[in-house]
C-alpha cells in the first residue's frame, strides 16, 4: 500500500513554509489553513514588513493558527529554532530573478545552496517527517546561475533520504514552470507597461514558457506531500505558451519591442531533461522522476508509464 498524507490529517500538524510571505508562500499558507486544516502554519521569512502585512490580512478567528518567525535559510541555527516541532516543511526561499542571480551569484548560492543544505539539515536534526522543496523549469539543463542552483538543491533534496535513512525524514521536490501573477512575473511587467502606455518590451519574438496558475501550484505542491514516499521529483503537466501571444492578449493595441535576451536567459526551458526521461513516469495530469538510486526500489509505491526509451 503506498503511503499517502490525506487532507484529513493535516488537522494535527504543523506545517512550516520557508519564504512564507512570497506569493506562493501566502497562497499555500490560506490553503493548509482553510482547505486542509492544519493545526499550525508557520511563516518563516527575512522580512519582517511582509509579514506585517500578510498578518493584518488573517481574519481574526484563525489568527491562533499562525505563528511567524523573523529569519533566513542561510542561518542553520535559526532553522533549529523554527523547525521544533513541525511535521511538514515546504521549502519555498529562494532567490529567482535570473538577471540578478547573473549580477550577485555569491548571494544566489548562499541562499538557494547553502541555504537548502541548512533546511535538510534542520529537518533531520528536528525529526521533520515530510519535506518539499519547490523547484523550477530552468534547473533543466540550466545555462544560468538561477537554475544551477535550483539543479543543484534538487539533487540535494533527493539523496537526502540516504542521510534520512531509518528516521523518518523524507525529503522530494516539485517542479513547475512560471506562477501566473506572481511578483515580478513577466504579466506583471507587462500590465505595468500597458497601464503606463509603453510599448511591451520582449528579449526575443521565439520565446516561450511553461505557465502555471497559483492556485494549481498550491493544491500541487499539497498533493505531492500527499503521495510522496521520498526522492521524487513531481511535475504538473503545463501549457507552453509563446510570450509575444501573451503581450498581444494582454494589450492588444500596444506596440512590442524586442530587447535582445538577457545574460543567462533560454529561449525556449525544458521540463524534464533527455538524461531524466529513462526513470519518469506518466500519470494523469503530472509526471514523477524517479531516483536513480538502489535504495529507490523499496519505496516505489507509484505506478504509470514510463516516458523514456
Amino acid at each position: 500500500m503506498r503511503p499517502t498524507l490525506e487532507p484529513l490529517t493535516w488537522r494535527d500538524k504543523t506545517a512550516l513554509i520557508t519564504g512564507g510571505t512570497g506569493t506562493f508562500g501566502q497562497a499555500f499558507a490560506d490553503y493548509a489553513v482553510h482547505a486542509l486544516g492544519a493545526a499550525k502554519v508557520i511563516i518563516f521569512s527575512r522580512d519582517e514588513y511582509k509579514q506585517h502585512l500578510m498578518k493584518s490580512k488573517i481574519p481574526a478567528m484563525h489568527r491562533d493558527r499562525f505563528r511567524f518567525f523573523i529569519g533566513d535559510v542561510r542561518d542553520l541555527h535559526r532553522l533549529h529554532r523554527a523547525f521544533d516541532g513541525v511535521d511538514i516543511v515546504v521549502h519555498a526561499a529562494a532567490l529567482k530573478r535570473v538577471p540578478a542571480c547573473e549580477y550577485d551569484p555569491f548571494e544566489a548560492v548562499k541562499t538557494n545552496i547553502i541555504g537548502s543544505v541548512n533546511v535538510i539539515d534542520a529537518a533531520l536534526d528536528c525529526g521533520v517527517g515530510r519535506a518539499l522543496a519547490l523547484s523550477t523549469d530552468k534547473a533543466v539543463d540550466p545555462i544560468n546561475l538561477y537554475g544551477n542552483t535550483k539543479a543543484t538543491m534538487e539533487k540535494l533534496f533527493v539523496q537526502a533520504n540516504t542521510y534520512a535513512g531509518g528516521h523518518g525524514t523524507r525529503f522530494s521536490c516539485t517542479r513547475y514552470g512560471n506562477v501566473a501573477e506572481s511578483r515580478g512575473s513577466v504579466l506583471e511587467v507587462f500590465k505595468a507597461q500597458r497601464d503606463a502606455g509603453e510599448p511591451l518590451q520582449i528579449t526575443s519574438s521565439w520565446m516561450t514558457r511553461f505557465w502555471i496558475t497559483i492556485d494549481r501550484a498550491v493544491r500541487f505542491v499539497a498533493g505531492s506531500i500527499g503521495t510522496m514516499s521520498g526522492g521524487e521529483i513531481f511535475i504538473p503537466k503545463m501549457p507552453a505558451i509563446a510570450v509575444v501571444d501573451l503581450a498581444k492578449a494582454l494589450a492588444p493595441d500596444h506596440d512590442i519591442i524586442f530587447t535582445g535576451r538577457r545574460p543567462g536567459e533560454k529561449v525556449a526551458e525544458t521540463i524534464i531533461s533527455e538524461h531524466e526521461m529513462a526513470r519518469t513516469l506518466d500519470i494523469g495530469d503530472l509526471y514523477v522522476i524517479q531516483p536513480e538510486f538502489p535504495w529507490w526500489e523499496k519505496h516505489n509505491w507509484w505506478q504509470g508509464t514510463k516516458c523514456g526509451l
